[in-house]
């Protein structure tokens, strides 16, 4: 499908890959209704898409408002006609191992990450049925692949919506609804500076563990941005964004047991501790 004359309903708008995406979808010229909670950020991407000539709708939204996301495709049809693109981008992190993490903030991660793209393609998937191809997009991760420690609840989410995707695109075999599966490795985004901190998580361990994790985050968002369109457009059914990514598909493939343990390594000899030791011992 081609996204130029299309409208694309997308959450987690206003910043990161969100961000980039509204920008090379208005550049495409499709029109957008752009869902964020973050008010201010919104409305600054949506003047930026408008110079495209875009037609832009913003909606601020809690998406762990379960009514809010079932009155939304009420909201939109007052602004355009019915959706052909569904983009699931919204996602948040949590820091902490499990014992530390309290039972409503993995529920709340739960909430954003799984069951608001659960409930937003329920209640679009009838306006995508229209005659003409359409496509539901869902942002898993290369934790969706691989399960690191201290991200059980982002992890799980993430696989949870690979599992549904995959399930989904296959019980819509047969119809102009495509699925897209959507595995980004680092992104230079804030997501890991966002992060809530668990519970019970010392906050000094927290920001090593933080900073260490920004380092990882090389791939710039309009690079993501220009292959999940590219993506979408060629009616791929699962996309890997960047080349550490595409490293722990094959590792988990190949070793799904040891995959993370080899990634740990390298990522062990990479850090800037690791390096100090080195010299240290070199000197």
């Amino acid at each position: 499908m081609s996204v130029n004359g299309q409208v694309a309903v997308l959450t987690g708008a206003a910043s990161g890959i969100g961000a980039a995406l509204t920008l090379a979808l208005a550049a495409r010229g499709a029109d957008l209704a752009l869902i964020d909670r973050d008010a201010e950020g919104l409305a600054r991407i949506a003047a930026e898409a408008r110079l495209f000539g875009a037609k832009i709708s913003t909606h601020i939204l809690d998406l762990t408002d379960a009514a809010a996301i079932a009155a939304l495709p009420a909201r939109i049809a007052a602004d355009h006609p019915p959706p052909a693109l569904l983009i699931n981008n919204a996602g948040v992190a949590l820091v902490g191992s499990f014992e530390q993490m309290d039972e409503a903030e993995f529920e709340w991660l739960m909430d954003v990450n799984f069951r608001a793209a659960v409930r937003l393609t329920r209640v679009f998937l009838p306006t995508l049925r229209h005659p003409g191809p359409s496509r539901i997009v869902f942002l898993s991760s290369v934790f969706g692949l691989v399960g690191p420690p201290f991200q059980s609840a982002y992890a799980a989410s993430k696989f949870a919506i690979r599992g549904f995707g995959e399930s989904l695109r296959h019980e819509l075999a047969g119809t102009e609804i495509g699925v897209t599966i959507v595995h980004p490795g680092g992104i230079r985004t804030n997501i890991a500076r966002n992060a809530r901190l668990a519970a019970r998580m010392n906050p000094e361990d927290a920001a090593i563990g933080v900073k260490a994790f920004e380092s990882s985050l090389v791939t710039p968002p309009e690079t993501a941005a220009r292959v999940i369109l590219d993506g979408i457009e060629r009616g791929s059914p699962r996309l890997l964004i960047g080349a550490d990514a595409l490293a722990i598909d094959s590792l988990a493939r190949l070793m799904p047991v040891r995959a993370w343990s080899l990634i740990q390594r390298r990522l062990d000899a990479l850090s800037p501790r690791s390096s100090t030791r080195r010299s240290a011992n070199q000197g």
